[in-house]
């Protein structure tokens, strides 16, 4: 999954850090570092993450239908593909 924070538009509030720690975290009081390419298990966190940014600055490619294709994703894992 690819993300990718506008960091013009960041004003460092955090909320993407309290809900998504492994893949944001903030440096120093107004800086934000991040992961690009998030795994697929911290869909459901970045999710909330996107949706809780204040002003819209996080998007992400791969998030629609999250729960059909972390399910999906579980049984072709299941069935060996």
């Amino acid at each position: 999954m690819r993300l990718v924070v506008d960091l013009n538009k960041c004003q460092g509030y955090a909320q993407c850090a309290f809900l998504a720690p492994d893949v944001f975290a903030m440096h120093g009081e107004e800086s934000l570092v991040y992961n690009p390419r998030a795994e697929e298990e911290q869909r459901e966190r970045l999710a909330r993450a996107v949706a809780a940014c204040p002003v819209q600055a996080i998007t992400a490619d791969g998030l629609d239908g999250a729960k059909e294709s972390a399910s999906q994703s579980a049984l072709g894992a299941s069935d060996g593909h």
